[in-house]
Protein backbone atom coordinates (compact mmCIF):
# COMPACT_ATOMS: atom_id res chain seq x y z
CA UNK A 1 0.00 0.00 0.00
CA UNK A 2 1.20 3.43 -0.78
CA UNK A 3 1.02 6.71 0.84
CA UNK A 4 -1.84 7.38 -1.33
CA UNK A 5 -3.33 4.50 -0.62
CA UNK A 6 -2.89 4.47 2.49
CA UNK A 7 -4.49 8.52 3.37
CA UNK A 8 -7.40 7.13 1.30
CA UNK A 9 -8.46 3.88 3.38
CA UNK A 10 -7.81 5.94 6.64
CA UNK A 11 -9.80 9.05 5.50
CA UNK A 12 -12.46 7.25 4.47
CA UNK A 13 -12.23 5.20 7.87
CA UNK A 14 -12.91 8.51 9.67
CA UNK A 15 -15.29 10.30 7.76
CA UNK A 16 -17.25 10.53 10.61
CA UNK A 17 -15.52 11.62 13.30
CA UNK A 18 -15.03 15.71 14.06
CA UNK A 19 -13.90 17.49 10.68
CA UNK A 20 -10.80 19.15 12.79
CA UNK A 21 -9.87 16.21 14.34
CA UNK A 22 -10.07 14.24 10.83
CA UNK A 23 -7.76 16.56 9.77
CA UNK A 24 -5.10 16.26 12.41
CA UNK A 25 -4.75 12.77 12.04
CA UNK A 26 -4.13 12.88 8.10
CA UNK A 27 -1.52 15.46 8.77
CA UNK A 28 -0.06 13.23 11.28
CA UNK A 29 0.21 10.46 9.33
CA UNK A 30 1.57 12.78 5.89
CA UNK A 31 4.74 13.23 8.39
CA UNK A 32 4.81 9.73 8.86
CA UNK A 33 5.13 9.61 5.19
CA UNK A 34 7.04 12.48 4.79
CA UNK A 35 9.66 12.26 7.80
CA UNK A 36 9.82 8.59 6.57
CA UNK A 37 10.44 9.78 2.67
CA UNK A 38 13.06 12.07 4.02
CA UNK A 39 15.01 9.28 5.35
CA UNK A 40 15.46 6.91 2.29
CA UNK A 41 12.09 4.85 2.85
CA UNK A 42 9.69 3.36 0.88
CA UNK A 43 6.16 4.35 1.00
CA UNK A 44 5.12 0.64 1.22
CA UNK A 45 7.41 0.43 3.84
CA UNK A 46 6.57 3.13 5.98
CA UNK A 47 2.48 2.19 5.43
CA UNK A 48 3.44 -1.29 6.53
CA UNK A 49 5.18 0.18 10.06
CA UNK A 50 2.67 2.16 10.57
CA UNK A 51 -0.24 -0.35 10.79
CA UNK A 52 -3.80 -1.27 9.38
CA UNK A 53 -5.76 1.83 8.79
CA UNK A 54 -8.71 0.03 10.60
CA UNK A 55 -7.57 -0.29 13.88
CA UNK A 56 -6.20 3.43 13.39
CA UNK A 57 -9.64 4.27 12.38
CA UNK A 58 -10.63 2.44 15.31
CA UNK A 59 -7.97 4.09 17.52
CA UNK A 60 -8.65 7.19 16.62
CA UNK A 61 -12.65 7.56 16.64
CA UNK A 62 -12.52 5.41 20.22
CA UNK A 63 -10.40 8.62 21.25
CA UNK A 64 -12.74 11.32 19.73
CA UNK A 65 -15.82 9.45 21.62
CA UNK A 66 -13.50 9.48 24.64
CA UNK A 67 -13.17 13.62 24.70
CA UNK A 68 -16.53 13.73 23.90
CA UNK A 69 -17.56 12.06 27.03
CA UNK A 70 -14.97 13.98 28.70
CA UNK A 71 -16.46 17.25 27.76
CA UNK A 72 -19.95 16.49 27.88
CA UNK A 73 -21.76 14.24 30.98
CA UNK A 74 -24.04 12.01 30.43
CA UNK A 75 -25.02 8.05 30.41
CA UNK A 76 -25.32 7.80 26.22
CA UNK A 77 -21.71 9.38 25.77
CA UNK A 78 -20.01 7.36 28.54
CA UNK A 79 -21.63 3.82 27.11
CA UNK A 80 -20.55 5.26 23.63
CA UNK A 81 -17.19 5.42 25.29
CA UNK A 82 -17.39 1.98 26.83
CA UNK A 83 -18.40 0.29 23.61
CA UNK A 84 -15.86 2.25 21.52
CA UNK A 85 -13.04 0.58 23.85
CA UNK A 86 -15.03 -2.76 23.72
CA UNK A 87 -14.59 -2.58 20.09
CA UNK A 88 -10.71 -2.33 19.98
CA UNK A 89 -10.07 -6.07 20.78
CA UNK A 90 -11.56 -9.00 23.08
CA UNK A 91 -9.64 -8.50 25.46
CA UNK A 92 -11.75 -5.35 26.42
CA UNK A 93 -14.79 -6.84 26.48
CA UNK A 94 -13.75 -8.35 30.01
CA UNK A 95 -11.53 -5.17 31.12
CA UNK A 96 -13.88 -2.91 30.40
CA UNK A 97 -17.49 -4.73 29.91
CA UNK A 98 -17.70 -6.12 32.93
CA UNK A 99 -16.46 -3.46 35.70
CA UNK A 100 -18.71 -0.95 33.84
CA UNK A 101 -21.76 -3.23 34.15
CA UNK A 102 -21.17 -3.74 37.73
CA UNK A 103 -20.47 -0.49 38.32
CA UNK A 104 -24.17 0.56 36.56
CA UNK A 105 -25.55 -2.06 38.92
CA UNK A 106 -24.21 -0.58 41.90
CA UNK A 107 -25.27 2.95 41.31
CA UNK A 108 -28.50 1.75 39.98
CA UNK A 109 -29.20 -0.10 43.67
CA UNK A 110 -28.04 2.77 45.38
CA UNK A 111 -30.78 4.81 43.62
CA UNK A 112 -33.23 2.35 44.04
CA UNK A 113 -32.50 2.43 48.05
CA UNK A 114 -32.28 5.89 48.41
CA UNK A 115 -35.67 6.61 46.72
CA UNK A 116 -36.99 3.39 48.93
CA UNK A 117 -36.40 5.42 52.02
CA UNK A 118 -37.20 8.56 51.09
CA UNK A 119 -41.00 7.09 50.13
CA UNK A 120 -41.08 5.32 53.23
CA UNK A 121 -40.44 8.44 55.24
CA UNK A 122 -42.75 10.22 53.49
CA UNK A 123 -45.15 7.76 53.50
CA UNK A 124 -44.77 7.32 57.36
CA UNK A 125 -45.38 11.14 58.16
CA UNK A 126 -48.33 10.89 55.23
CA UNK A 127 -50.05 7.91 57.81
CA UNK A 128 -48.99 9.85 60.57
CA UNK A 129 -50.92 13.53 59.94
CA UNK A 130 -53.34 11.92 57.49
CA UNK A 131 -54.44 8.65 59.75
CA UNK A 132 -56.74 10.48 62.13
CA UNK A 133 -58.65 11.81 59.57
CA UNK A 134 -59.40 8.35 57.96
CA UNK A 135 -60.15 6.01 60.75
CA UNK A 136 -58.45 3.01 59.01
CA UNK A 137 -57.82 1.72 62.79
CA UNK A 138 -57.55 3.36 66.22
CA UNK A 139 -55.79 6.56 66.47
CA UNK A 140 -53.22 6.50 69.11
CA UNK A 141 -51.92 10.12 69.46
CA UNK A 142 -48.76 8.56 71.33
CA UNK A 143 -47.65 6.91 67.90
CA UNK A 144 -47.56 10.41 66.41
CA UNK A 145 -44.98 11.07 68.67
CA UNK A 146 -43.08 8.63 67.60
CA UNK A 147 -44.00 8.83 63.94
CA UNK A 148 -43.36 11.99 62.86
CA UNK A 149 -40.02 12.57 63.56
CA UNK A 150 -39.02 9.13 62.11
CA UNK A 151 -40.85 9.84 59.23
CA UNK A 152 -38.66 13.21 58.78
CA UNK A 153 -35.54 11.80 59.25
CA UNK A 154 -36.71 8.48 56.94
CA UNK A 155 -37.19 11.52 54.42
CA UNK A 156 -34.45 13.66 55.69
CA UNK A 157 -31.85 10.33 55.06
CA UNK A 158 -33.52 9.25 52.00
CA UNK A 159 -32.68 12.76 50.42
CA UNK A 160 -29.19 13.03 51.25
CA UNK A 161 -28.75 9.57 49.87
CA UNK A 162 -30.37 10.33 46.52
CA UNK A 163 -27.77 13.26 46.87
CA UNK A 164 -24.80 11.52 47.77
CA UNK A 165 -25.28 8.95 45.04
CA UNK A 166 -25.87 11.47 42.73
CA UNK A 167 -22.36 12.89 43.95
CA UNK A 168 -20.91 8.91 43.65
CA UNK A 169 -22.17 9.05 40.08
CA UNK A 170 -20.45 11.86 38.98
CA UNK A 171 -17.22 10.68 40.43
CA UNK A 172 -17.49 7.21 39.20
CA UNK A 173 -17.96 8.92 36.04
CA UNK A 174 -14.93 11.06 35.92
CA UNK A 175 -12.98 7.51 37.25
CA UNK A 176 -14.22 5.80 34.07
CA UNK A 177 -13.27 8.46 31.62
CA UNK A 178 -9.92 7.63 33.23
CA UNK A 179 -10.16 4.44 32.61
CA UNK A 180 -11.12 4.50 29.37
CA UNK A 181 -8.74 6.31 28.64
CA UNK A 182 -5.64 5.00 29.93
CA UNK A 183 -6.83 1.59 28.33
CA UNK A 184 -6.98 2.93 24.84
CA UNK A 185 -3.42 4.29 26.06
CA UNK A 186 -2.20 1.42 26.48
CA UNK A 187 -3.73 -0.49 23.31
CA UNK A 188 -2.34 2.23 21.47
CA UNK A 189 1.24 2.32 22.34
CA UNK A 190 1.08 -1.61 22.44
CA UNK A 191 0.11 -1.59 18.43
CA UNK A 192 2.74 0.98 17.95
CA UNK A 193 5.31 -1.06 19.15
CA UNK A 194 4.41 -4.41 16.94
Amino acid sequence: MNKKEFLGRLSELIKDIPEEEKKDILFDYEEHFRIGLEKGRKEEEIAASLGDPKVIAKQSRASCILKEAEKTTSASNIMRAIFAAVGLGFFNLVIVLGPAIGLIGILVALFAVAFAITISGVAVLFGTLIGPVFAWNIYIPFAAVVSIPLGVGLTALGLLSLIGAFYLTKFFYKLSISYLKMNLQIITNRRNRE
